[in-house]
């Protein structure tokens, strides 16, 4: 059975993290394990887990407030319902999500989405690593967001092969949902040659993948994110999905190293991310 993962922090963002993710899983036929990850106490931490406790006296207070939570904010059985808990101490939050994802072999991580900038559960520079680290697909989850039936999704994509694996992806998680896929490009170079690799990626994803509703759009402008922004919004888009690059080049970093997180920061609709490493 395939394992989602999502990892919380107590946080509003992250019950509404838990709740999506919850539903993805009845949804789409899979179980759910839910992980906090936590560093031992120290003597400057705060008193939530006083630093003279043992460290399994530690690791049972987190794993017990974990099952609470959520218990609490699913309302229901864990058991009955195939959801499991687990605490793992870590003093990096990105290792202890990363390991624990190839552990279950996850077949997507879930994370809350602060409004104004970063995943909920991670800081800084950490937010790129996790990106660039995940072994499957990650969810970044507005808050206040609801999983109701996603009717149209946004694929920002340069045109490459490496898409065509991760569209493939996207259309095995959504079936269930019988949603209609749009693939955008937003190109600053002359539309026309941007047309001509359409129709090339056009017919090598027909050749890969079996799935009708699946349109296509070139868009010229040297504003790729808030040209992108205003397409989500004039698409009525329920969800946003795009690939997490390493390689440099004008286009590639700005639709994609900058464009990824800086859509994380949009805040409105929740953004699926794919890894280039594995595909």
């Amino acid at each position: 059975m395939k394992t989602i993962l999502c990892a919380v922090d107590y946080s509003e963002n992250a019950v509404t993290a838990l709740k999506f993710a919850y539903t993805l899983s009845t949804k789409i036929d899979a179980s759910l394990f839910v992980i906090h990850i936590f560093d031992l106490p120290t003597l400057s931490s705060d008193l939530d887990d006083p630093y003279f406790l043992s460290e399994g006296a530690v690791l049972e207070k987190r794993n017990s407030k974990l099952k609470e939570f959520c218990i609490r904010n699913l309302n229901c059985d864990l058991n009955k319902m195939n959801v499991k808990t687990e605490a793992i101490e870590d003093n990096s939050v990105v290792n202890g999500i990363i390991s624990k994802a190839v552990e279950l072999s996850a077949y997507i991580i879930v994370a809350g989405m602060k409004g104004e900038n970063i995943l909920n559960l991670i800081m800084g520079s950490t937010t790129q690593q996790l990106l660039e680290k995940a072994p499957c697909p990650i969810f970044a989850i507005p808050n206040n967001m609801t999983l109701k039936q996603i009717k149209t999704i946004v694929y920002a994509s340069d045109f490459e092969e490496e898409d065509i694996a991760a569209i493939n992806k996207l259309t095995e998680i959504i079936k269930p949902f019988k949603s209609k896929i749009k693939v955008v490009h937003i190109s600053a170079k002359n539309e026309y040659d941007a047309k001509l690799l359409m129709e090339w990626f056009k017919e090598l994803l027909k050749q890969k993948v079996k799935y009708k509703e699946i349109a296509f759009e070139v868009m010229s402008s040297e504003d790729v994110f808030n040209s992108l922004k205003t397409y989500l919004k004039d698409s009525d888009a329920n969800m946003v999905a795009m690939m997490e690059r390493k390689k440099t080049g004008f286009i590639k970093k700005i639709l994609h190293r900058d464009l990824v997180k800086r859509m994380e920061s949009f805040g409105e609709i929740p953004l699926i991310s794919f890894n280039e490493a594995n595909y």
